[in-house]
C-alpha cells in the first residue's frame, strides 16, 4: 500500500470523484503509536464503508504561527513524516498551510469550510485530547455536537500506553529524545528515532584511521537531534540497511568544533555521495571526547565498534514494540 498515498496541497484539493471521506486532522508530529492507532482505524473504517481515507495535517507546526517562542523542535520533518505515513495505507494526505488566517477560524468555521466543504468528511476520527479553532476553543465535545447537527459521524480514539505512566504523546517523546532516552522514544514511536539527510563529502579522517565514514548533512534546524555523543545506529541506504556507529557533534581530537553526523557502516562498501539516507538511533555509547592523538582515537573506535555491534544484536525490532489502547 506504500505507493497509494497521494499528497494534496490546499490549492489543488481532492479529486472530484472523491465524494465522501473518512478523515482525521492534526499535526501528527512523530507519527507515534497513538497516531498509528488512529490511522489504522481510519483506513479500516474507510475500506469498510467504501470511502477514501484522508489525513489533514499542517505545515508549519501551528505553534510556529500562534506562539513561535514555544514552538517545539520537530520529531519528523515533512519528508520523514511522509515516509512513515506511506506505510499505513492512507489514500490521501492533505498538507494544509497553517497561517494566521487559518488560526483565526472559529471552530464551527473550520469544520464547515475546511473539513466539510473542502475535504467532504462523512466520518471523523479524532484523538481524545484534540483542540482546534481559534484559541483551540473547539474540542471533542464540540465535534460531537457539530457532527450530530451537520450529519457526519465522530469517533473519539482513546490514548495509547506504551508501558509508561503517561499516555504516549509527541511532547513526551521529544523530552525523551532530548535527554538521550532512546528506549523511551522507541517505545513511544514503535520504531527507532531517526534522522534523514543527504550524504556529503567529509575530511577523509575516518578513512585514514581505518574507519571510513559516511557524512550526512545536518538537517533543518527545526529537527530535534539527540544529545551529542557516539551512538550505535542502523543506516538505511539505497543499497539496504547496515549497522554502524555514529558521531553526533564536534570532533575535538582534530580541533574541529563544527557539528557533524558522521557514521561508520559495518561490513559495507558503497559510494552514496548525494544520496538520501536515514540514521536510526539504537543506543548511546558514550560522550564525545578529546583523545591525545590518532592512535588513542583508533583504540577507542575499536571499542566503540565492539559495543555498537553488541547493541545492534540485542536491540528490539521496532515492529515488535508492544503498546495498547488506554480506556
Amino acid at each position: 500500500m506504500a505507493d497509494r498515498i497521494v499528497v494534496v496541497d490546499d490549492d489543488s484539493g481532492l479529486p472530484p470523484d472523491v465524494r465522501e471521506t473518512v478523515l482525521t486532522v492534526g499535526t501528527f508530529d512523530g507519527v507515534h503509536v497513538g497516531h498509528q492507532d488512529v490511522l489504522r482505524r481510519l483506513v479500516a473504517r474507510a475500506r469498510a464503508s467504501r470511502r477514501h481515507s484522508v489525513l489533514v495535517t499542517f505545515d508549519p507546526h501551528p505553534l510556529e504561527i500562534v506562539r513561535p517562542e514555544t514552538a517545539p523542535a520537530l520529531l519528523t520533518l515533512a519528508e520523514e513524516k511522509l515516509e512513515i505515513l506511506a506505510e499505513l495505507g492512507l489514500d490521501y494526505m492533505v498538507v494544509l498551510p497553517f497561517t494566521r488566517t487559518l488560526a483565526a477560524y472559529e471552530a464551527e468555521d473550520f469544520v464547515d469550510l475546511v473539513l466539510r466543504e473542502r475535504y467532504r468528511v462523512a466520518e471523523l476520527l479524532i484523538g481524545y485530547d484534540h483542540g482546534f479553532g481559534r484559541n483551540r476553543a473547539g474540542d471533542v465535545e464540540t465535534l460531537m455536537r457539530l457532527g450530530g447537527e451537520r450529519g457526519f459521524a465522530v469517533e473519539v480514539v482513546h490514548p495509547v500506553d506504551a508501558g509508561g505512566e503517561r499516555p504516549v504523546s509527541s511532547s513526551l517523546i521529544r523530552t525523551a529524545v532530548a535527554a538521550g532516552q532512546l528506549d523511551v522514544a522507541t517505545r513511544g514511536l514503535g520504531r527507532a528515532y531517526s534522522v534523514s539527510g543527504r550524504v556529503i563529502h567529509g575530511e577523509q579522517r575516518g578513512r585514514a584511521l581505518g574507519y571510513p565514514t559516511l557524512n550526512v548533512a545536518i538537517p533543518s534546524p527545526r529537527k530535534l537531534l539527540p544529545p551529542e555523543g557516539v551512538y550505535a545506529v542502523r543506516v538505511q541506504t539505497p543499497d539496504g540497511p547496515f549497522g554502524g556507529m555514529l558521531n553526533l557533534g564536534p570532533r575535538p581530537t582534530f580541533d574541529d568544533p563544527r557539528p557533524s553526523l558522521e557514521a561508520h557502516l559495518f561490513d559495507a562498501q558503497g559510494d552514496w555521495y548525494g544520496a538520501q539516507v536515514r540514521l536510526d538511533f539504537v543506543a548511546r555509547l558514550r560522550d564525545v571526547q578529546r583523545f591525545d592523538g590518532p592512535a588513542s582515537l583508533r583504540r577507542q573506535l575499536a571499542e566503540d565498534e565492539r559495543r555498537a555491534r553488541g547493541a545492534l544484536t540485542t536491540s528490539p525490532v521496532a515492529g515488535n514494540v508492544q503498546y495498547s489502547a488506554v480506556s
